[in-house]
């Protein structure tokens, strides 16, 4: 291993940190009406948020700091942790329903999501099985099957709540990791299509998720039922222009548009930031995923490459469903925006991520690639 510079990417730093304001103050803008009517305190998720990204902060340095060989021997009792947890919120009376999934552990105040765990506890173990094994990839059964069987898993776990959107970006997660780690194109490819089936049938499974293709297709055809949160979502970018309404101007967050503090914040930062405030969003996105890459391809093991590359994949996956979800580009499913949207696991898993992702960074070289 190359010796450590002791000081870790301050670009991914400086951008989190530009995020994490921008999510705090969209937050408290789009949430401070309907807060304020149900629980007499618009800084009533604010305050919440903040406290999420402190704490989500706190232990991304933490992580930051640790010597890197823990993450290797902590990946497998954290792989049958989350499995463990996949299985225990499933249960009725145990596992908490929230927006038509029994997605949620928890007791009064305080929950998790078992899911978000899973999608780090993932990266890691599939980055430690395929450091060790990974020159059997070009070999389907022996090579690629095991840990896509791994992937598939955790997805059905995650389908069983059910919860496609979070589910996607772990699969598409798990495989960025397995094609960083040499899984040959075609193997990769006839997969692809494999699930393409797979999702159509899932979508045909159930006669909700019916309804959001045809609503992504054409939201009009039922205005006020599936393809009431695009249109609203619409309503709310279209009107922002160039420059935006302004800070706190927003109309759609006065109960027109749902979870304007979750999934669709973007539309309500594009309604009052305009075009410059999301293309500003996007920039710092885009500036974050350069510096994951970079870090994935000068890390000094496999095991470091593989899982900065997860990480990466794993937040540009979530962004580009989130924004493509509310500007009409995808059909609409329940994800949020990474270190924008209100949520506790969510902030607060994904920044320890990015604890990981600095972590290596620390012992990134300045040229060169992986030692394979």
């Amino acid at each position: 291993m190359s010796p450590t510079r002791n000081s870790y990417d301050h670009v991914v730093v400086v951008v989190i940190f530009l995020l994490l304001a921008v999510g705090v103050m969209m937050v408290y803008s789009a949430s401070a009406a309907f807060s304020y009517h149900k629980f007499g305190d618009p800084f009533f998720y604010a305050k919440r948020q903040v406290l999420f990204a402190a704490l989500g902060v706190f232990f991304m340095f933490i992580v930051a700091h640790l010597p890197p060989d823990k993450f290797e021997k902590w990946s497998k009792p954290a792989i049958l942790v989350c499995f463990s947890l996949l299985a225990i919120v499933l249960v009725p009376g145990v596992g908490l329903l929230r927006g038509g999934a029994r997605s949620w552990l928890g007791i009064g105040a305080f929950s998790i999501q078992p899911s978000e765990f899973m999608k780090l506890a993932l990266i890691l173990f599939l980055s430690y099985y395929l450091s060790r094994h990974g020159h059997k990839l070009t070999r389907f059964w022996t090579g690629l099957f095991p840990p896509l069987a791994l992937v598939g898993t955790a997805f059905a776990f995650i389908m069983m709540q059910p919860d496609l959107g979070t589910g996607t970006v772990l699969v598409g997660t798990g495989v960025a990791v397995l094609f960083a780690a040499g899984a040959r194109m075609k193997h990769l490819v006839g997969l692809m299509m494999v699930g393409l089936g797979g999702f159509t049938a899932l979508v045909l499974a159930a006669p909700y998720r019916i309804k959001r293709i045809t609503a992504f297709l054409d939201p009009w055809q039922d205005p006020l039922g599936a393809g009431y949160h695009l249109i609203q979502s619409l309503y709310a970018i279209g009107p922002g222009g160039l420059m935006g309404l302004g800070l706190g101007m927003s109309r759609q967050k006065h109960l027109y548009l749902p979870e304007p503090h979750t999934d669709f914040i973007f539309s309500i930062l594009a309604e009052e930031l305009g075009f410059l405030g999301a293309g500003s969003v996007i920039a710092l996105f885009a500036i974050l995923v350069w510096r994951g890459i970079r870090i994935a391809i000068t890390a000094p093991t496999i095991f470091m490459s593989l899982t900065a590359a997860g990480i990466t994949a794993m937040i540009t996956i979530q962004a580009v469903i989130n924004i493509g979800v509310v500007t009409g580009a995808f059909p609409v499913t329940g994800i949020t925006l990474p270190f924008l949207s209100y949520g506790g696991s969510s902030l607060t898993l994904t920044l320890v991520a990015v604890g990981i992702l600095l972590n290596i960074s620390r012992f990134a070289e300045a040229t060169g690639s992986p030692r394979y």
